[in-house]
């Protein structure tokens, strides 16, 4: 494999010619790059933006702290103001090193449900039911437990049970089973309904990103090339088909082409931004931001979707929370030494250790809520824990109708788009919303939490109205890191691809991650986009094995 993170000047303009150009090396690009260049006939460009992913804040899982926001490892994104927020405006994390957001996010293993791959299908795209993508999870799968009817052994994708329990949590979730909420251990059987610890993609207490399960594995290949540090800039389109990529590498302009397909795995927020970037997207928008439409395609950028969590705190005693040992100097001495000499304790903790899907009413066919129920409680991600024992019970609606959009702000590829999620502007929101925080405290109030006397800190008790809880919701509401959606698959006018992953009127184009989603899963949404990678990598051999034969 040739790697050229340390190229410089003395590199040409034209950078190359190969048979595909992934621009992405995050979640969905590392499968691509793997499961492509294993044909050693198909040569394969890896581009990536950020650097590698030796940072040793990468490797620790509570180090998710360190690498979010970091622009080491993160864009540092951030929203444009939400009303919905009550004019507050989020930092929106997504991954800039290799590996992407498998690098720094909260790590946890949740395919979504049947429903929601079965409904794909229903909006008019061939080959996406639950049946027909449940083989592609599992063929990466590496399962701790064993392989079975919903689960694989022996791939990639490393998948084991949580390191550590805490009292409070093992409460919660008798407390959830006493209002009817089953206890159930594991979320990724087709119906995640019931309550139990998150499964998470770690190797005995250590992250386990994309880098190293997918490309790690073939740095060797002579066919396969890796280039750090280099921004792209631009799909270069001749006629009605894209034949290379523009990026900048060492502060130098490089064009690279494609032979066969350049393919986007810049995720929800970069793909969309590129393909705007290179005149494709709504010709009123470009044209605005001074850049020639070379192909009208209205639906980029927008769809986007993204699960809004709300974060309810509970004040507690008679127990011990990670706020008092993380306020301690020997607590974290402890935790340390607990981690580095036996890779236990609070420092392999996922963001979010207990998981609890449930419905918001009796009425919905599935659970459309989901809780990440947490021993700690901070006013906001990267402050201090509180100085007093407490938990957090963050419940998003996995289902939401707001939708928002991704826009560039200027023909300048350094430069952020404008990303608005619209959270809880539909109604139906808003509602789900004041919904699930009384939910909360119904579980809250169960006699299995009892002896820890828990007392509400946010939003306040004496929040009780459906208008005040939907205000509260956009007051302590958080991205939860799932924006999907912004390219969508379909067939319908606001599609960007096809159900093989195809740009709409573009050939040699493809994008294959989170952005292709027409509709959000019911859960967290990492490994469902190594599962759409690897379709749209089989789906690129069989469109390339069917060239070859029509030639």
């Amino acid at each position: 494999m040739w790697h050229y993170a340390g190229l410089g000047a003395a590199v040409t303009e034209k950078f190359g010619s190969f048979d595909y150009v992934v621009v992405g090396a995050g979640s969905a690009g590392c499968v691509l790059a793997n499961r492509l260049s294993a044909d050693p006939d198909i040569s394969v460009l890896l581009l990536e933006a950020g650097g590698k992913d030796n940072y040793i804040w990468i490797r620790i899982p509570i180090g998710y702290l360190y690498t979010q926001n970091n622009p080491r490892t993160d864009w540092c994104f951030k929203t444009e103001a939400e009303a919905g927020l009550n004019g507050r405006a989020l930092n929106y994390p997504r991954g800039r090193v290799l590996g992407g957001c498998s690098s720094i996010n909260g790590m946890i293993y949740m395919r979504g449900q049947a429903r929601d791959y079965d409904g794909w299908r229903q909006l008019g795209n061939p080959g996406w039911s639950w049946d027909d993508v449940l083989p592609y999870f599992k063929r990466s799968e590496d399962n701790v437990l064993g392989a079975d009817e919903f689960h694989g052994q022996g791939g990639e994708w490393r998948v084991e049970p949580m390191r550590l329990t805490w009292d409070i949590l093992d409460a919660f979730r008798a407390a959830a089973a006493e209002i009817g909420i089953p206890k159930i251990d594991d979320f990724n059987r087709g119906n995640n309904e019931g309550c139990g610890y998150f499964h998470v993609n770690q190797r005995r207490g250590v992250r386990w990103n994309t880098a190293r399960a997918f490309l790690r594995p073939a740095m060797n290949r002579p066919n396969l090339a890796v280039v750090t540090g280099a921004q792209a800039s631009r799909i270069r389109v001749a006629g009605r088909r894209a034949v290379g990529v523009e990026f900048v590498k060492d502060g130098a302009p490089r064009y690279v082409e494609a032979r066969g397909e350049v393919i986007l795995a810049s995720g929800a927020i970069g793909s969309p931004q590129l393909l705007q970037l290179s005149g494709i997207g709504s010709g009123a928008l470009l044209q605005e931001r001074g850049i020639a439409v070379a192909h009208e395609l209205s639906g980029v950028g927008e769809n986007l979707q993204d699960h809004l969590q709300i974060r309810t705190v509970f004040k507690v005693r008679n127990t011990r929370t990670l706020n008092e040992r993380a306020n301690s100097l020997v607590g974290r001495i402890g935790m340390g030494l607990e981690y580095f000499l036996f890779k236990r304790g609070p420092l392999t903790m996922a963001p979010s250790q207990l998981g609890c899907f449930v419905k918001s009413d009796p009425a919905r066919e599935t659970p459309n809520l989901e809780y990440h129920v947490q021993p700690l409680s901070l006013d906001k991600f990267g402050d201090p824990c509180h100085p007093f024992p407490a938990f957090t019970a963050s419940v998003c609606n996995l289902r939401p109708e707001s939708r928002g959009s991704v826009r560039i702000k200027s023909a300048d590829p350094a430069a952020h788009p404008a990303i608005r999620p619209n959270y809880l502007t539909a109604e139906s929101d808003r509602r789900v919303a004041a919904d699930a925080i009384r939910l909360t405290r119904r579980i809250a109030a169960a006699k299995a939490m009892a002896r820890f006397a828990p007392e509400e800190y946010r939003p306040g008790a004496s929040v009780q109205s459906d208008d005040e809880l939907a205000r509260a919701a956009g007051d302590i509401g958080t991205t939860i890191f799932h924006p999907v959606g912004t390219c969508k698959m379909g067939s319908d006018a606001a599609a960007v691809v096809d159900a093989r992953l195809a740009v709409r009127g573009i050939g040699g184009l493809r994008v294959a991650d989170a952005s292709i989603m027409p509709v959000i899963t019911s859960g967290n949404t990492n490994s469902p986009t190594i599962m759409i990678a690897e379709k749209a990598a089989d789906m690129i051999r069989e469109d390339r094995r069917a060239s070859v034969t029509a030639q």
